[in-house]
């Protein structure tokens, strides 16, 4: 699932273990266009990632690639107590159309760019 809802001001884009959205997924967000001047003052001004235990981090994504069907990340290890999560480093296969593939690039790599340069990936081969 890839998208960008103008009427909403947020930019989505979500991989998951299956297509009920059961088990594992990563959810990643942003608002669209400039982070307001609240936004910055609460850390909130960069892109945001939730997972299926709604843990939520900011700005933890530090490298990512979309190689073909294979998503690969690396984030921050200082997020992982807030995800739930264990493992810095993230890889799924995606098991969907084409056509998803690219959707998901091109959001993807919005929401990535969103806010703050220092919350920006590092690396990013979408």
């Amino acid at each position: 699932m890839a998208e960008i809802d103008p009427e909403n001001d947020v930019m989505r884009a979500g991989i998951a273990e299956d297509e009920a959205g059961e088990g594992f997924f990563l959810l990643f967000t942003s608002n669209i266009g400039e982070p307001s001047r609240q936004n910055k003052s609460l850390g909130l001004d960069s892109h945001c990632i939730v997972t299926q235990a709604q843990g939520t981090a900011y700005g933890c994504v530090r490298a990512i690639a979309l190689s073909g069907r294979r998503l690969t990340m690396s984030l921050d290890p200082a997020s992982l107590d807030d995800l739930g999560l264990e493992d810095p480093e993230i890889e799924a296969e995606l098991d969907v159309p084409d056509e998803d593939i690219e959707r998901m690039r091109e959001v993807l790599a919005q929401v990535l760019a969103f806010g703050r340069a220092d919350a920006h990936p590092r690396r990013v081969d979408l």
